[in-house]
């Protein structure tokens, strides 16, 4: 349908990228709406851009000279014919000046009034709206005397553990947890210099900790008059760095008397803002008890588990709204169907590092009934260090909870991604983990399962060999592939572990490979090679080569899940030795960014596990630690300067 009443909106432009702007435009286009894309000059070729029916270049390579400049923004509305802007979330959607911005230029403005985005977007604000109005919040303090000193003295006040969060926070940037007096200082610093860099803003607030709770938001839609109505809750505990990963709805946690508490606190909130639009209502839930945490004016990354769970389209919604039509349903209208899971798709390592790197190869899992899968990725897709590390959303919805668990763990089974490391297997292997599928995952969930998750996803033998058959045969010529009456020897580097392997190829794909004392029969076919009568479905990529060793990518399916592989052929590379192995000391980078902060001096005694290094990459201060203990003996970089992946950030010696 097209819009016909109220606010013109026949031309959108959304002031975003990726997966949310793609999703923006799927549902613009079905009712009738033509859409403008925006670009920096990274995402000159993205698919939101190619899918919208017109595109603007904004210009520039990082967020804060692109998709961050209002003016610039202003002006491809302009130059477009848009009449109305949609801010995705992220960037500026939560700016009250950007939306003052765009409503002063004539715009019909796709979110909540600029006054109740104020009033909600400073935590300590909203604490002290919410406590007006009924709604629970944690101890904490929020004053404008932001001296170290008045933090000390109201913590002693607010008592230990507790958390310090950027008051303009979110995204889980400038968030830190304080267990005592001593490690506070440290805290508050890091806490700004982060805060300062993602927002613009310094100001912190302390609270008190709950330290196994779970995260649970309430969806919130309200129409510019006077209704307002809630669309139940999200369960987000599982998360790293303070940053979701899995969400599903309902919470195994929540009945139907909590729901009905949980509702009505959240529209409380709303209505108290004079809010407009779709917004998240954010409580940290403890038992039966439930605490406010902030309200997000804005879509959700995790909208869609409630979009599949009541039927409804949130964007549709935000579309209506916008035009200044009233809201349709009643609270007694909404009904909730089934189990909906969400996890997102990070270009990051198993300890959560973010990666830059290109998508060599991609391929979506079938398409099944309940399978939704939000993205923005294909072949070609640079990850850069300017934006954020998600790729893109996989949705299941099942009838159980049981069953949305097992399918989205499939589809991520059945994900083909290589080219750069991503959180694909973490994510079926934490769907899978006993204390999810009982419901108990709590917020520490990852902190106290990672290690075993991580040990869990070590390839066992047979996926090794698989792997590397795969990646050496992919590199060999097809003269090379005829049978040969002597066997190969091969040296590959698969992870911590160097592989010994001795090959014999016999012909028709067929292959004795020894490896220590054990000798497996293997045969190879185009896509698979077969170990101990066991098929392993395989994808190979190349890679750039690291310490001159060629270096490859594969993706081995077998029963049960997949493993994705990096491995080095280290056949033409002389054996180390006892002394290179020895002056190996130098600590590199893991991915790109900013050197942040430098926390050691040539000279220092440092243990492992010590930080030694703050580096900032997609919005994130992350903290490099001493991999062992030593003596630092030089330092590579300095403050502010750039830094690539593998790059030597400093040297440690052997303690003396």
């Amino acid at each position: 349908m097209a819009f016909h009443t109220g606010h013109a909106v026949q031309r959108l432009l959304i002031a975003n990228r990726g997966e949310i702007a793609r999703r923006v435009i799927r549902t613009a286009h079905r009712m009738g709406v033509a859409t403008v894309a925006v670009y920096s000059e990274t995402d000159a070729t993205a698919l939101h851009v190619r899918e919208a029916t017109s595109a603007f270049a904004l210009g520039g390579r990082t967020a804060a000279d692109s998709y961050l400049r209002i003016d610039r923004l202003l002006e491809a509305a302009r130059a477009s014919g848009a009449d109305a802007v949609h801010p995705g979330y992220g960037f500026l959607s939560e700016n009250a000046d950007f939306a003052q911005a765009v409503i002063d230029a004539g715009l019909t403005w796709v979110g909540p009034p600029p006054a109740a985005i104020r009033a909600l977007g400073s935590k300590a604000a909203a604490k002290a709206l919410a406590q007006q109005h009924g709604v629970p919040v944690l101890p904490g303090y929020a004053g404008a005397d932001q001296s170290d000193a008045t933090f000390m003295a109201e913590a002693r006040r607010v008592g230990y553990p507790l958390m310090v969060k950027a008051v303009a926070g979110g995204g889980g940037r400038g968030m830190r947890l304080v267990h005592s007096a001593a490690d506070l200082p440290a805290a508050l610093a890091s806490a700004r210099a982060e805060a300062l860099t993602g927002f613009g803003n310094a100001d912190l607030l302390i609270e008190r900790a709950l330290l196994r709770p779970r995260h649970v938001e309430v969806q919130v839609l309200a129409d510019a008059h006077g209704h307002c109505i809630h669309l139940g809750e999200r369960d987000c505990s599982v998360q790293r760095r303070h940053q979701k990963i899995i969400e599903e709805a309902p919470s195994p946690a929540v009945d139907q008397a909590l729901r009905q508490r949980l509702g009505e606190a959240a529209v409380a909130l709303a209505r108290a803002a004079g809010y407009v639009g779709a917004g998240t209502v954010e409580f940290l839930l403890e038992g039966e008890q439930f605490f406010l945490m902030e309200m997000n004016t804005r879509l959700q990354v995790e909208h869609p588990v409630t979009e599949m769970l009541t039927g409804l389209d949130l964007v549709e919604w935000q579309l209506r709204i916008a035009r200044g039509e009233a809201l349709s349903l009643q609270q007694a209208d909404v009904r909730w169907h089934g189990h909906a899971i969400e996890v997102r798709l990070c270009s990051e390592d198993e300890y959560f590092a973010p990666h830059t790197g290109t998508v060599a190869a991609f391929a979506e899992p079938p398409a099944t009934p309940g399978l939704r899968f939000d993205h923005a990725i294909e072949p070609g897709l640079v990850v850069g260090p300017h934006f954020d590390s998600m790729l893109g959303k996989l949705i299941v919805h099942a009838p159980t909870r049981e069953a949305a668990a097992e399918q989205l763990a499939h589809a991520l089974d059945a994900t083909g991604l290589l080219g750069l490391p991503s959180n694909r297997e973490l994510l079926a292997a934490c769907l899978r983990h006993p204390v999810f599928l009982a419901g108990q995952a709590l917020i520490p969930f990852l902190a106290e399962e990672g290690d075993a998750l991580r040990q869990q996803l070590q390839p066992g033998t047979a996926v090794q060999l698989a792997a590397t058959l795969a990646a050496w045969l992919h590199g060999q010529a097809v003269a090379e592939r005829l049978p040969c009456s002597f066997a190969r020897p091969l040296r590959w580097r698969c992870g911590d572990a160097v592989l010994a392997l001795r090959v014999q190829e016999h012909g028709h794909g067929l292959l004795t490979v020894a490896l220590a004392d054990q000798t497996h029969s293997a045969r190879i076919e185009p896509g698979a090679v077969h170990i101990g009568g066991i098929r392993h479905s395989v994808t190979v990529v190349s890679l750039p080569a690291q310490d001159g060793a060629p270096t490859w990518q594969v993706q081995v399916g077998m029963p049960g899940g997949s493993h994705t592989l990096t491995l080095q052929d280290l056949s033409h590379q002389p054996l180390p030795t006892t002394a290179s192995t020895l002056a190996s000391g130098d600590v590199r980078a893991p991915f790109n960014g900013r050197v942040a902060a430098i926390l050691v001096q040539p000279g220092q005694q440092v243990t492992r596990g010590d930080a030694l290094l703050a580096i900032e990459s997609m919005k994130i201060e992350h903290r490099i630690s001493a991999p062992r203990d030593g003596v630092v003996d030089a330092l590579s970089v300095a403050v502010g300067q750039q830094v690539a992946p593998g790059q030597r950030l400093l040297t440690l010696t052997a303690s003396t």
